[in-house]
């Protein structure tokens, strides 16, 4: 029987996990400031994906697009699963039907983000089809944003309120998750948390090494997933 060659060897898997992981856990939960809230926090990360977008957008040289594409690219990426982890579950286990209708609906709004996403971030920043690509995964993202910003949202805070320290305790698994799932969008990996929690482990190192070769904003080679 043939057998296939893993993408990434034992020993460079396990420095990955053994180095990265520990680390990472040490640096971000020291920069989440004591109170913060996982609204607080996903919002945080919308206006930054929405700065990675006007940046491509407004500008005319392609060096840079590229750089912010990347960036936007690696923000969506970890931030959709990290939701999909951590927030959708929440809305199911705190808000009864009506979490479970709003976890749904929103998964399916992501299957479609990351399918476009998919598309635009194997693309070149030189193709005539880039900025289009991009505004055309924007019209979808950025609706799917408002509905969580003025309705998800709130009402996830409003459910967490009687729970002392959970919006907080959330906040913090939210963003240590961000820095252990995939940098590139997977959308075969689906959305349900425990096959995705799997997916994401083998597809991880892959991307995180994959990043160390593409241009991101400033000298940055790869940005830090446990800063972000």
């Amino acid at each position: 029987m043939m057998r296939l060659r893993p993408l990434v060897s034992a020993p460079i898997m396990g420095a990955w996990r053994q180095q990265t992981l520990p680390c990472a856990a040490r640096q971000f939960s020291a920069s989440v400031k004591p109170g913060t809230s996982i609204c607080e926090v996903i919002t945080k990360d919308h206006r930054e994906l929405e700065q990675y977008y006007n940046e491509v957008i407004n500008s005319n040289d392609p060096d840079h697009q590229q750089r912010f594409g990347n960036q936007f690219t690696w923000e969506l990426a970890r931030h959709s699963v990290a939701e999909e982890l951590i927030v959708y579950p929440a809305f199911e286990s705190h808000m009864g039907d009506k979490g479970h209708a709003m976890a749904e609906d929103d998964r399916k709004q992501h299957h479609r983000v990351k399918e476009l996403l998919k598309e635009f971030q194997n693309m070149k920043a030189e193709s005539a089809d880039y900025v289009p690509k991009l505004k055309e995964l924007w019209s979808v993202l950025s609706q799917h944003i408002k509905e969580e910003e003025e309705n998800d949202l709130p009402a996830l805070e409003a459910a967490l309120q009687s729970a002392k320290g959970e919006s907080e305790g959330m906040a913090k698994k939210f963003g240590l998750t961000k820095a252990f799932v995939p940098s590139r969008s997977h959308p075969s990996a689906g959305e349900n948390p425990y096959f995705e929690s799997a997916m994401g482990m083998l597809a991880a190192p892959i991307d995180h090494i994959a990043d160390i070769f593409r241009k991101f904003p400033g000298n940055t080679k790869s940005p830090n997933p446990s800063t972000k």
